[in-house]
């Protein structure tokens, strides 16, 4: 069964990242979603909350759901989190013939020519792309490249050894976005309800954001 990465700062993690991993995790009926907080990302400012802080965060958030597991290679390896660096050592663990599918959202997919190395990700994993009801991809570029070449139309294309295959997969999109649970934390308003409580314990606990 194909194991489902899904990358990100989380900082924090809520219900957004978290909802969409489930239901991915459902859908396809993957072996497992690996939550795998990155150390400093290369494309973006510094999170605000610390390495540690921030997988403890998902740690906390995913606790007895199973298939939902933490990954930490990201934050044991420090420096710029590459993803094609972890999915070559996923590749290496796992073995050829395990299956890996990288999560990501559509505008992400949509930046791959950006990553570093990106055109060695399509011979490493699969490509999960969640997306909202009613969202189309782009009809040029790279991405909608991709799509013409490489579309799988069921979840079972993800299951045969090999890599490189795009799977459009609609889950519910929760408007909930981390920038927005800093700015109400810094302002002194609540959190709550925005994700799940133990983490907001930990944020409230460590005084982050504010």
């Amino acid at each position: 069964m194909p194991v489902g990465i899904l990358g990100g700062t989380f900082d924090p993690v809520h219900f957004g990242h978290l909802r969409a991993a489930l239901e991915v995790l459902q859908l396809l009926r993957l072996e497992e979603v690996r939550l795998i907080p990155c150390h400093t990302p290369p494309h973006r400012e510094a999170p605000a909350a610390a390495p540690a802080q921030r997988l403890r965060m998902v740690r906390t958030a995913v606790a007895g759901v199973p298939g939902l597991t933490v990954d930490d290679r990201e934050v044991r390896r420090a420096g710029v989190s590459y993803t094609v660096d972890t999915l070559r050592e996923l590749r290496a663990e796992l073995g050829a013939e395990r299956s890996l599918a990288l999560i990501l959202g559509g505008d992400a997919f949509c930046g791959l020519p950006a990553w570093h190395e990106w055109r060695e990700l399509p011979r490493l994993c699969h490509f999960v792309v969640v997306q909202r009801p009613g969202w189309e991809p782009p009809g040029a570029g790279e991405a909608a490249r991709m799509l013409r070449a490489a579309s799988a139309a069921e979840p079972a294309a993800l299951r045969a050894p090999g890599a490189g295959r795009v799977l459009r997969c609609t889950v519910t999109q929760l408007e909930i976005s981390a920038s927005q649970i800093r700015a109400e934390v810094g302002a002194g308003r609540s959190a709550r309800y925005l994700l799940p409580e133990a983490v907001l314990e930990i944020i409230e606990t460590e005084g982050l954001y504010r």
